[in-house]
C-alpha cells in the first residue's frame, strides 16, 4: 500500500498555539516560507518531510502527534452518525468528511454531540408514558457515553495519573511489592486492610477505617481492588484536577470518570509504563508471560497494552475490545485506524464472538477491512465466576490487535501466513457503514448503496447492493 500523505493542519496550528508563536514566528523557525504554512494548515498542503523533521530538531517534539488517532475517530464517529435513517441519502462522499475532521474538527465533535442528544431525545419520548412522573426524566447526557467518549479522545492515555502509578510502583519495589506497599500508604492513614469472606469484591467504611477485600476474588483481583482504593485515598487532588479538566456535563458522568480514573491508576501501578513496555518487547506482547511476571490478570494485561501511548515512548498502537454474549460492546479503545462502532455490536465476522466456543485458548485471526487495512486479532473468552455454589458467573470475550505491520513483534503471528492475502477474512464496522456487497453476515442494507430488490429471485440476502 503506498504511503499516505500527511494532512495535518489542525494539529499544526495547536501546536503553534501551545507555543504561543504567531504564523510568521513559526514559519521562521521551521525554515519555510509564511505562504507555505498557511497552505499546510488550511491542510491545502500535506506537511512535509522537512517540517516533520523541524518540528522534532528545534522544539523537540513527538511528531507522532500529527498522526494521532484524531481524525480518523472523527471521520469513523460521523460516518456512523450520518448511518442513522434520518439522514437517508445525505451520506456526504469520504473526501468530505476527512476534510471536516481535519480542517474543523471542533466542527465534527459538536455535530456527533448534537446527535447524541437527538438520540437521547427519541428515546425519551419512545418511553414518554414511562417517565411521566418521574422527577429524573428531564433531558440530560448519558453518563456513559461521556465517559467513555474522553477515554475515546484521549487515547486511552492519562500522562498525569499515568506517571503518578510509576512513581508509586518504584516505591513499591523498595517495599516488598505492590500489596505490601499499598497495605503501608493505606496504613499510614490509619486504615486497616482485610481480606473477608463475602461476595462483595470491595467495601470501604471510611468511619471505622477499615477496607474490605473479598477472600473469594482472585489475588490479581483482590490486588487490582487495593490499589484502585489507594487511588481514591491517595490521589483524589490528582483525580480531581483531571476531572476538572474534562469539564463533564452531569456529577453521575464525573463521578463515573472518577472510578475510571482511579482503576487507571490501578492498572498503571500494577503495570508500571517503563517497566511493562520493556517487558512487553521482551516477550513479544506474550499476554501470559506478562500476567504472570506483573500478576496481573489477561483482561487487566491486554487493557494495559492498549494505554501505551506516551508521547516519545509509544507502544504498539493496538485496539482493545470486551464484548457480552449478546454482541454487546462493554468496553472499546483503538490507537489504530480500526474504530468500533458507537452505537450496537461489533461485526459478527470478527473472531472476538467466536473466543465463546472455545473456552479457555486464544484465537488468531487475520482481518481486512473495507478500507484495505489489514489486522492480526487475538481473541480470548473471559470467565468471572461469583466464587460459590450457585453465584452467577459473568462471561464476556476479549480482543487485542493491530495492523499487520507490526506482526513481526508479535508472538501470536507467528507461523499465520501474513504475506497471503487470501489469509485474510473481511470484516467491517457496522453493517449500516460498510461498504461489502456481498456479506453473508449483512443484517441490514448499507446506507450509502443502491438496493435491487428481484422478488423471483433469493440468494445470501433478500437484495443486491449495487
Amino acid at each position: 500500500m503506498p504511503p499516505q500523505k500527511l494532512y495535518a493542519g489542525a494539529k499544526l496550528r495547536e501546536i503553534r498555539n501551545r507555543l504561543a508563536l504567531t504564523q510568521r514566528e513559526f514559519a521562521t523557525k521551521l525554515g519555510i516560507s509564511l505562504p507555505y504554512l498557511n497552505q499546510m494548515e488550511n491542510n491545502n498542503r500535506p506537511v512535509s518531510t522537512t517540517v516533520v523533521l523541524a518540528l522534532a530538531q528545534e522544539f523537540g517534539l513527538d511528531v507522532t502527534e500529527l498522526s494521532s488517532g484524531d481524525s480518523e475517530r472523527l471521520v469513523s464517529d460521523m460516518r456512523e452518525v450520518l448511518a442513522d435513517p434520518l439522514f437517508a441519502e445525505a451520506m456526504p462522499p469520504p473526501a468530505d468528511l476527512r476534510l471536516t475532521a481535519s480542517n474543523a474538527p471542533a466542527l465534527a465533535r459538536a455535530f456527533i454531540e448534537l446527535h447524541r442528544h437527538y438520540r437521547q431525545t427519541h428515546e425519551r419520548l419512545a418511553s414518554l408514558d414511562e417517565a411521566l412522573g418521574r422527577e429524573d426524566a428531564r433531558l440530560q447526557a448519558s453518563p456513559w457515553e461521556e465517559v467513555r467518549d474522553f477515554f475515546h479522545y484521549c487515547d486511552n492515555y492519562i500522562d498525569a495519573v499515568d506517571r503518578s502509578a510509576e512513581r508509586f510502583a518504584d516505591l513499591a519495589r523498595r517495599e516488598n511489592g505492590v500489596s505490601a506497599a499499598a497495605e503501608a500508604m493505606l496504613g499510614a492513614q490509619g486504615i486497616t486492610v482485610r481480606n473477608i469472606d463475602t461476595e462483595t469484591l470491595r467495601s470501604y467504611d471510611a468511619e471505622a477505617r477499615l477496607l474490605r477485600l473479598s477472600s473469594r476474588a482472585a489475588p490479581e483481583t483482590r490486588v487490582f481492588q487495593l490499589l484502585l482504593q489507594v487511588a481514591l485515598l491517595t490521589q483524589d487532588k490528582l483525580l480531581e484536577a483531571t476531572l476538572d479538566f474534562a469539564r463533564f456535563q452531569t456529577e453521575a458522568a464525573r463521578s463515573i470518570a472518577k472510578i475510571g480514573l482511579a482503576n487507571y491508576f490501578a492498572g498503571a501501578a500494577l503495570m508500571p509504563y517503563g517497566s511493562f513496555l520493556e517487558a512487553a518487547r521482551e516477550t513479544r506482547h506474550d499476554l501470559e508471560l506478562l500476567g504472570h511476571r506483573f500478576g496481573a490478570s489477561i483482561e487487566q494485561v491486554a487493557h494495559r497494552l492498549s494505554t501505551l501511548q506516551r508521547p516519545g515512548a509509544k507502544g504498539i498502537p493496538f485496539f482493545f475490545v470486551r464484548v457480552d454474549q449478546a454482541g454487546t460492546i462493554t468496553k472499546r479503545h483503538s490507537a489504530t485506524r480500526l474504530q468500533f462502532a458507537r452505537f450496537g455490536g461489533a461485526c459478527p465476522l470478527w473472531n472476538v464472538h467466536r473466543a465463546f466456543e472455545t473456552p479457555g485458548h486464544f484465537l488468531r485471526q487475520l482481518a481486512e477491512t473495507p478500507d484495505g487495512v489489514r489486522y492480526i486479532s487475538l481473541a480470548r473468552d473471559v470467565s468471572k465466576p461469583g466464587g460459590s455454589f450457585g453465584a452467577p458467573v459473568r462471561r464476556y470475550a476479549i480482543a487485542l490487535g493491530c495492523e499487520i505491520r507490526h506482526a513481526d513483534a508479535l508472538v501470536y503471528a507467528d507461523n499465520l501466513d501474513v504475506n497471503n492475502a487470501s489469509a485474510f477474512e473481511p470484516i467491517g464496522i457496522s453493517c449500516r457503514i460498510c461498504e461489502r456487497a456481498t456479506c453473508h453476515q449483512r443484517s441490514v442494507p448499507p446506507l450509502e448503496r443502491r438496493l435491487t430488490i428481484d422478488p423471483d429471485t433469493r440468494d445470501t440476502l433478500p437484495y443486491q447492493v449495487s
